[in-house]
């Protein structure tokens, strides 16, 4: 298949990216404005609940799309003389990985969640909304730079800058020392201080409040704008790293969002074991080095394309191996 075709052309497809979207609006408002109505701590049964829901709707979705792709491509003009079922079996692969790949690396954010809400002393029965609130920006700040993503991807230039900056990042992650999450030396919390009065304590679940005739932000809103903040770090690396595994933005943009749709739940599934898992920040620097090299050097090197099923494999097994490793080799409890 040619380089530069696309199998889910923009154009053609426009109706569909407007369908998800509202999709997934409509998923948000029925989470908050049924579920999660009443602001309430999210127990383990719950978010286990809730993590195999997004988990599944993910996979329903994929198999969907394996199933319309069977049919849609043998209509396709473009794609005559092709093996359609195997253009059809890449897709769905390819949107596996980069659902796997965005799930691991979201896990990342997971730490920082636990440290920051710890900080600024948020209420677990108030974590819900603080997290529904940022995933929401999460989603709008990811289709931002999956749109400039998809078109700087056309240069080979920007792939190789890309594939670079994703082996250096998995690199620094692999050797450099782990830095505490400090909100306070950030320039943009400390500007919003400036700008506006901070109440010391939460206001329920109010993000502002009017004291004494004067608009104030409350811890929730600051702590907001930090993880928003923390999650166009993140973003950084992670859309380059399936722009890696996929050139096809609809793959792109649908895996991003249900690896980002289950993240709330995800959170409150592993906050309390999250400390186990010490070495999974090493599988996750492999990956980000595997995914650079595929996309500055593998790629090239098998023909413009490395095998999907051979990079899904690479992913799952480095991030299965430090999983178990962590669960097998506990860190002591002078350090936990």
């Amino acid at each position: 298949m040619p380089s530069d075709l696309f199998l889910f052309p923009f154009a053609d497809y426009w109706w569909f990216y407007a369908a998800f979207t509202v999709f997934v609006l409509g998923m948000l408002a029925l989470d908050l404005g049924v579920f999660h109505r009443d602001a309430h701590e999210v127990g383990f049964k719950e978010a286990l609940g809730w993590s195999i829901t997004w988990i599944s709707l993910a996979l329903v979705f994929g198999y969907g799309l394996y199933q319309y792709a069977l049919w849609k491509f043998p209509l396709d003009p473009r794609l005559v003389g092709l093996d359609h079922a195997a253009l059809a079996k890449q897709t769905f692969l390819e949107y596996l990985a980069g659902f796997v790949v965005e799930k691991s690396l979201s896990v990342d954010n997971i730490f920082v969640f636990v440290v920051v809400f710890g900080y600024f002393a948020i209420p677990p029965k108030y974590q819900h909304r603080v997290l529904f609130f940022g995933i929401l920006g999460a989603l709008i700040f990811r289709i931002i730079f999956i749109g400039l993503g998809a078109l700087l991807m056309q240069f080979h230039w920007v792939i190789l800058i890309f594939g670079a900056f994703l082996i250096l990042t998995g690199l620094k992650i692999l050797f450099a020392p782990e830095k505490p999450v400090d909100p306070e030396k950030n320039p943009v919390i400390r500007l919003l201080r400036r700008i506006m009065p901070v109440t010391p304590q939460v206001q329920g679940q109010n993000f502002f409040v009017r004291l004494n005739g004067v608009l104030h932000a409350t811890p929730l809103f600051v702590c907001l704008v930090f993880l928003e903040l923390t999650d166009i770090v993140f973003a950084i690396d992670s859309v380059p790293a399936i722009f890696a595994l996929t050139k096809e933005p609809l793959i792109v943009f649908t895996s991003n969002v249900f690896a980002i749709l289950g993240l709330r739940a995800l959170f409150f599934l592993l906050a309390g074991v999250m400390h186990r898992f010490h070495y999974l920040k090493y599988g996750l620097g492999l990956v980000l080095v595997f995914v650079g090299l595929k996309m500055a050097w593998l790629n090239e090197a098998f023909g413009g394309k490395f095998p999907i099923t051979w990079s899904l494999g690479i992913i799952g097994g480095l991030i299965g191996a430090s999983m178990l490793v962590s669960w097998l080799r506990p860190r002591p409890a002078a350090s936990a």
